[in-house]
């Protein structure tokens, strides 16, 4: 029986806390709960005693090391704020853990060397969690490349849409402090800089970007005539506001957010119009690969639907991929709807032949079904994949360094190189 304990109990938590107690009880088995919060800890446990579980010993966010050596786990996962990746990644292994981080692994390439130098030190493992790999449709366009369907991919066009509903709730929470997250580059671009580096098998090595904030926040609400103005959504006296949440609806939010104001100091739906966000929510990069692959990428999180499209260019044809998902507010509602699949499209365009769609057989639940792979391929036991789905410490660091790279080239206007950073 595998011993797991966790730090950070939000919404994210909830996932791998479940999927233990239920699907994998057989093999796996929590021990212990870390938070600076003790009402989410008591939420947890309510959640893991409703699946059958035992309810398990909880410790306060400066106890983390008194955790590991009461309760003695195998592994330990991360699922704090990005900022404290590092700092648990670095002392569990330190006491002899193996690790599952949250993806961002961490948000700068400082923190990153310290990861790398705690698994050199210990010899641990480090495991990062990157569902969108696992999506039945992300994982066929890895096979079209690896097949090589279209020859050597020359360059990609990479646009994410958020929508106003899933991309305004990043401007609601920590999230909207770049001290915190990283900036969307770094804690939601790190998913689609991964899906690159593993769609082509390359490394990036050259980065230039362009970054601003040009919706949310005050000053912009202004230009476009807002007058009325709140602090947070619960409260508030605003009436017909599309950008309110209610937490007090609703009960996950409620428990984990609401109530535990008091003991976490944490206001979880922070209005997307103050003066104090310090993120971007209108981003464009240029990436140069190790392969000569150029990536043409952007970001909006202010669009009318949720999703993506890519194209691939290769020298005997492009590929052509567009997908739309369902919309989303963290933890607002069943976990299945995030990032849920409501249209996909693979199309191939070979030189000198005719086109043809790419059927892929559409997952259900979360984030394109990768989640429910995902997890078996951590908690249960995965066959060979071709693919090499599971993501450890340099796919980690490969994927943020696209990001990290990005916000040094905003705010200096000079393009970066990645090894210069990280040798």
């Amino acid at each position: 029986m595998k011993k797991y304990a966790l730090v950070g109990t939000g919404s994210r938590a909830g996932m791998f806390y479940e999927a233990i107690a239920k699907t994998y009880k057989s093999t796996c088995v929590m021990v212990g709960l870390c938070d600076q919060s003790q009402t989410r800890m008591n939420y947890a446990n309510k959640k893991l005693a409703a699946l059958g579980h035992k309810e398990v010993p909880t410790y306060n966010h400066i106890s983390f090391e008194k955790m590991i050596t009461e309760t003695k786990p195998d592994v330990v996962i991360v699922t704090s704020t990005d900022r404290t990746h590092h700092d648990y990644i670095v002392r569990a292994m330190e006491m002899g853990c193996d690790v599952i981080t949250e993806k961002p692994m961490t948000i700068d390439e400082k923190k990153a060397k310290e990861i790398t130098d705690a698994i050199a030190r210990t010899g641990r493992d480090l495991r990062v969690t990157f569902n969108y790999r696992y999506a039945p449709n992300n994982t066929k366009i890895r096979e079209l490349i690896m097949d090589g369907v279209i020859g050597d991919v020359f360059s990609v066009h990479f646009e994410w849409l958020l929508d106003t509903s899933h991309g305004a709730d990043y401007f609601r929470r920590w999230h909207r402090n770049k001290h915190n997250s990283g900036g969307l580059l770094v804690h939601k671009s790190t998913h689609h800089f991964d899906l690159v580096n593993f769609w082509l098998g390359a490394e990036p090595q050259h980065v230039f970007a362009f970054g601003d904030l040009n919706f949310y926040g005050r000053h912009n609400a202004e230009k476009r005539g807002m007058t009325e103005f709140t602090y947070r959504s619960h409260g508030s006296k605003i009436k017909d506001d599309p950008f309110a949440i209610d937490m007090a609806s609703n009960e996950a939010m409620k428990a984990m957010y609401l109530d535990a104001e008091e003991d976490s100091g944490y206001i979880r739906d922070r209005s997307v119009f103050t003066d104090d966000i310090s993120i971007e929510d209108t981003m464009g990069v240029i990436v140069k690969y190790n392969t000569n692959a150029i990536l043409t990428y952007s970001l909006n999180s202010y669009m009318p639907w949720e999703g993506f499209s890519v194209n691939f260019n290769g020298s005997k044809g492009r590929i052509e991929y567009k997908v739309m998902e369902k919309s989303y507010v963290n933890a607002g509602g069943n976990r299945d709807d995030e990032g849920a699949l409501k249209k996909k499209d693979i199309m191939v365009f070979p030189l000198f032949a005719a086109p043809y769609d790419v059927e892929v057989e559409e997952a259900k639940g979360s984030h394109g079904g990768g989640d429910a792979v995902m997890l078996e391929d951590i908690f249960g036991t995965p066959g060979n994949d071709r693919f090499k789905r599971a993501a450890g410490v340099k796919d980690g660091i490969m994927s943020i360094m696209t990001g990290i790279c990005a916000n040094k080239a905003i705010a200096s206007g000079m393009p970066q190189t990645i090894k210069e950073l990280i040798q």
